[in-house]
């Protein structure tokens, strides 16, 4: 694997600016620009001594719905490692533009409680890519060590759509159902993508305004996946201890403004949870939370 050691984090705009680049015709065969095909690069990506703006932090908790810690909520990590992310599949050597790619699921796993104050080592990969019924899947894989003890560990899935899909309806793959009670409501507002575009740097267009969301096939703005995910976990955090592991699934998304219902299920320490329309008809996210760091690893099972 070839290792790139960064010296300090990406700028995103010209991050923005290559995964653009694609799409103009012909850029594909330019030197630099991703698009060029063949298989995903064995390349690992690193950044050591990562500090936590606590602003920053303050403003993704607020958005999020987390209360204030003295420790990161355990979706912060994803924030701070996806300019790493981006770097990687924007690369010139990554065989198609990162545009149009679908994040539909998502692992994380948490060793122990990382202090706002600790600094944070990264390391980013990807994985090969694998075959899935709407096209191919990759993951990209990132860990978070503090003084070489591994604190933190995430696997988000990606597809690649080769196959025709309707990119509102989604695919829904079967899942336990929550029978919670009395489902929580939740209201968003129509600015809610702009707002965690503003605490998390993903200022995909789809996420922005309706215009730039039609561009991409969605009638109106949708809300982020990862934004969906923290919210169900800042909604069950008081139940996980200090390790554990949290993995969802995104089957559809949410087009905003939108009112959504939260529901979950506890049975034998293991956290059964789900988003989906008031009506409970239309599932936006599945996901599911146990204590310990154990588990299959999530691209086997999301293909």
């Amino acid at each position: 694997m070839s290792v790139r050691e960064l010296n300090s984090v990406p700028r995103l705009l010209p991050l923005y600016a290559r995964a653009l680049a694609p799409l103009l015709p012909g850029a594909s065969h330019l030197p630099g620009v991703a698009g060029g095909g063949g298989a995903v690069p064995d390349l690992e990506l690193t950044l050591a001594g990562a500090r936590v703006d606590l602003t920053r932090l303050a403003n993704y908790d607020h958005v999020c719905s987390f209360p204030v810690h003295v420790s990161l909520p355990a979706t912060y990590p994803h924030v701070l490692a996806f300019p790493l992310q981006l770097a990687l599949i924007t690369d010139g050597h990554f065989p198609f533009g990162s545009v149009g790619l679908v994040h539909i699921a998502n692992r994380i796993t948490q060793h122990r409680p990382i202090r706002r104050e600790e600094r944070l080592d990264f390391r980013v990969h990807p994985t090969p890519l694998g075959d899935h019924p709407r096209g191919r899947t990759f993951s990209l894989v990132t860990e978070v060590r503090v003084a070489g003890e591994l604190v933190w560990e995430e696997i988000s899935t990606m597809l690649r759509r080769e196959r025709l899909t309707d990119p509102v309806s989604g695919h829904d793959e079967p899942a336990e159902a929550p029978a919670a009670a009395r489902p929580a409501e939740w209201r968003l507002r129509a600015d809610l993508g702009r707002r965690y575009a503003a605490v998390s740097g993903d200022r995909n267009p789809i996420h922005l305004h309706a215009l730039s969301a039609r561009a991409f096939g969605f009638p109106r703005a949708i809300a982020h996946g990862m934004w969906t995910m923290a919210r169900c976990v800042a909604a069950i955090e008081h139940r996980l201890p200090a390790a554990f592991s949290i993995e969802v699934r995104f089957r559809r998304p949410i087009l905003l403004p939108a009112t959504v219902a939260f529901s979950k299920t506890v049975a034998d320490e293991r956290i059964h949870f789900s988003v989906t329309d008031p009506s409970g008809e239309r599932r936006h996210l599945d996901g599911w939370a146990h204590p310990g760091v154990d588990g299959a690893p999530q691209e086997e099972e999301a293909r």
